[in-house]
């Protein structure tokens, strides 16, 4: 199993916890990756029944193609470069409309060896969008490019896991109604991270 952001190693599969949840919501979720090249994808169609809740993905390795499938502003990517939290964000948000997906899942950042465009490795952002908005985590990661992949899936998907939690929580518990594909926007209290 995959190690987090802080090395440690989670108890149970995230991407188990992230099927179990969106199955049980009758929604479902699109990824998008660069610097992960696919690895989350495959952590999330590893896992039995997936098929009732993963559309596909988009692998955009290559910056134009961020623009060309994702759907990223091409002014965006040519002020900011890849790795930047507002990318991420359009990553997600251009899945999810892509595949027609109640969720977006999109990783951006450096994996090494080298720094990118001024951008340290390790600098990794993940992203969000879904029936509630979006949100974007900065990761800052330490180790070799493996590691950082593999602590980058295992972070998107805790991210998706608390906002599917904050979803739960936020609905009445008499509401057996969700609605798919709605995008209001979200502010809380705290608004840290959100986009």
């Amino acid at each position: 199993m995959d190690s987090d952001a802080d090395g440690a190693r989670p108890v149970g599969s995230p991407a188990a916890g992230v099927v179990h949840s969106l199955s049980e919501r009758h929604e479902t979720l699109a990824t998008v990756e660069s610097l992960t090249g696919g690895l989350l994808a495959a952590s999330i169609v590893e896992i039995a029944g997936v098929s009732g809740i993963y559309r596909g993905g988009l692998v955009v390795y290559a910056t134009e193609l961020k623009s060309l499938l994702a759907d990223v502003p091409e002014d965006l990517l040519a002020d900011r470069g890849p790795v930047d939290p507002d990318v991420a964000v359009a990553l997600a948000e251009g899945g999810r409309r892509r595949c027609g997906a109640d969720w977006g899942l999109a990783t951006t950042g450096v994996a090494g060896p080298e720094p990118q465009d001024g951008k340290p490795v390790g600098l990794v952002y993940v992203a969000v969008a879904g029936p509630s908005g979006t949100e974007v985590r900065q990761l800052d990661l330490a180790g070799g490019r493996d590691h950082i992949r593999s602590a980058t899936v295992v972070e998107a998907l805790r991210l998706l896991a608390g906002r599917i939690h904050e979803a739960d929580a936020a609905e009445p518990a008499e509401s057996g109604t969700r609605t798919a594909g709605a995008d209001g926007g979200r502010t809380d209290a705290a608004g840290a991270g959100r986009r």
